[in-house]
């Protein structure tokens, strides 16, 4: 491989062959034929664009099939909730869950993480119990842990990560005892791209008696989930990540732990009888899902996730990590351009900083050079705070973006320079 010195604007991989036709899907994402600036959206890890296919999901259903769910008996309410429940169990496949009453429909990642947080937390963690987490975490997946600690007089550990952005597992090991209850990992770092050996976190924590909840907020979109393989006790995953709708997602969670876990809130749909005196709730999924649902975007998600498996996520990780290797070595050619995260297992976000410039700055200059980045701490504070850093320039791909995007990320970049000096 020739790396081209000092300036680099060159391509290094000049013969690529992506293993699915990008340009033909591409075009399934009308944002990206009209982009505010113009030339490359990096900022999928944050929220993905959305194909036609879940526009049109989206439209269907507020335009020929809406109604509220599980409770009417006439024919349109009976044809919503079978659309619901479809949605439901193309989940279930979509994670290989083994019951499709395991997947309890949230607003997100975070909404999934904060009900495990509460009804796990009032039924299994109690004062000196442990909860561990990990210094790659959003901070989603800490403030919740931290709220349960406060609440119960428990306690939060923290893995450490070396250098590189690998967890340092010699120092996990040491954390777990009798008193974890639960360790808390996410399945992707969406500040580093760190992809952490969560089967053998999850296979050492059931050791010591402790459950296990993966964040898939990151992952689901780039690698294949079976949660029976990964024997995790729970998983979340946001929708608008995975090409979806916002405001929905999927909390995964084994049976007999959601079958003992007190609800989590109050409300319609999640009660057998009500009475002044006492209240029975409705067996799984229902219990967990209080109120009138987001019926839209729980048909917008599985479209999306119809759309991925037809791809083959395999495909997809395929070409992000070919983006993401070519991307790499083109910055590592620019001088003053420091690469925050080369964990040995890594998704395609790559973060890094320009000397003698502010994330924020490079961010702005980006925009008008047409390149969509996130600039900050990306709710991952930890993280920053080990490398001693304010934040970073992070550039994610995703299945719609090319090596001319790469470009884009390179010529932006030697713009930055241009100005600064």
């Amino acid at each position: 491989m020739n790396l081209v010195a000092p300036n680099l604007v060159a391509p290094i991989t000049r013969q690529y062959t992506p293993p699915y036709d990008v340009e033909a899907f591409r075009r399934d994402f009308p944002i990206l034929a009209t982009p505010v600036h113009g030339r490359a959206f990096l900022d999928s890890a944050a929220s993905a664009q959305k194909p036609v296919q879940v526009i049109d999901a989206v439209r269907r259903c507020y335009e020929a099939e809406y109604a509220n769910i599980h409770r009417g008996v006439y024919e349109l309410s009976a044809l919503a909730t079978r659309n619901f429940e479809a949605a439901r169990e193309t989940v279930r496949g979509f994670i290989n869950a083994a019951h499709s009453s395991e997947i309890i429909f949230v607003r997100g990642g975070t909404e999934g993480v904060n009900l495990v947080a509460a009804s796990y937390g009032a039924k299994f963690v109690g004062e000196g119990d442990e909860i561990i987490v990990t210094y790659l975490e959003h901070h989603s997946n800490i403030v919740p842990w931290q709220l349960l600690a406060e609440r119960v007089g428990a306690k939060l550990r923290v893995v450490p990560i070396d250098d590189r952005g690998d967890l340092i597992m010699e120092e996990y090991e040491k954390l777990l005892n009798p008193r974890t209850k639960m360790v808390a990992v996410t399945h992707a770092s969406n500040a580093l791209g760190t992809i952490p050996p969560v089967k053998q976190i999850i296979d050492m924590a059931h050791a010591h008696g402790a459950h296990v909840l993966v964040d898939g907020a990151q992952g689901a979109a780039h690698l294949k989930v079976d949660v029976q393989a990964m024997d995790c006790d729970f998983y979340v995953f946001s929708g608008h990540k995975v090409y979806g709708p916002s405001g929905m997602g999927a909390l995964y969670g084994k049976k007999a732990l959601l079958e003992v876990m007190p609800p989590w809130q109050g409300g319609g749909d999640m009660i057998e009888s009500v009475t002044f005196e006492k209240t029975t709730y409705a067996p799984l999924p229902n219990k967990f899902e209080a109120g009138t649902p987001h019926i839209s975007g729980a048909s917008g998600m599985a479209a999306a996730i119809d759309y991925v498996t037809k791809i083959g996520l395999d495909n997809i990780a395929a070409h992000e990590t070919a983006l993401l290797a070519e991307a790499t070595a083109r910055v590592k050619e620019i001088p003053g351009v420091r690469i925050f995260g080369e964990a040995r297992h890594k998704a395609a976000i790559l973060s890094f900083l320009i000397d003698g410039t502010h994330p924020h700055d490079v961010g702005t200059i980006f925009d008008h050079e047409g390149v969509a980045v996130r600039a900050g701490h990306h709710c991952a504070q930890p993280v920053m705070d080990r490398f001693e850093i304010p934040g970073t320039v992070r550039a994610s791909f995703a299945l719609y973006n090319t090596m001319s995007d790469v470009d884009a990320l390179i010529d932006a970049i030697g713009k930055v320079k241009e100005i600064f000096n």
